[in-house]
């Protein structure tokens, strides 16, 4: 039996996963079959988690619908957050995600974490970082 939690936030809805009640691989071709909207649950992604990070922080993985792994999402990061909330992991105001080896700090805004602020950090524009060739440059404002 499939074991999962589905929440919205601002337009994307994704599924959120937990591996200590999802015993089964996570392949691709599951991801896939899960986030079909019409022979599926319907999702935009899987944020799958909690995992096993450093420092007492909350790891988790982002999977894209076509089963690719995705380097991060603000909105899969607050639902992420509000889950691990619901789920009772958490109950503190401040705790830290971890994704792709880099942190998250979240902080719980109200008493129902309806409202958090996380820090993601600066977005990145090079095109090193980015996945295209040609010169390195930075690639904002190009036609």
């Amino acid at each position: 039996m499939l074991s999962f939690t589905k929440y919205h936030a601002l337009g994307n809805d994704m599924l959120v996963i937990d591996p200590a009640r999802f015993k089964r691989p996570l392949t691709p071709t599951t991801i896939q079959l899960l986030c079909h909207r019409h022979f599926g649950l319907g999702s935009d992604g899987i944020c799958y988690g909690p995992l096993p990070a450093p420092d007492g922080a909350w790891g988790l993985r982002f999977f894209n619908p076509d089963g690719t792994e995705a380097e991060k999402s603000g909105n899969g990061l607050r639902i992420f957050a509000r889950y691990l909330w619901d789920a009772e992991y958490v109950n503190g105001r401040f705790f830290t995600l971890h994704i792709n080896n880099e942190p998250i700090p979240v902080e719980i805004l109200d008493d129902g974490a309806r409202q958090m602020r996380l820090a993601l950090g600066r977005a990145s524009f090079s095109s090193t970082a980015l996945p295209m060739v040609g010169p390195t440059r930075e690639v904002v404002g190009e036609k």
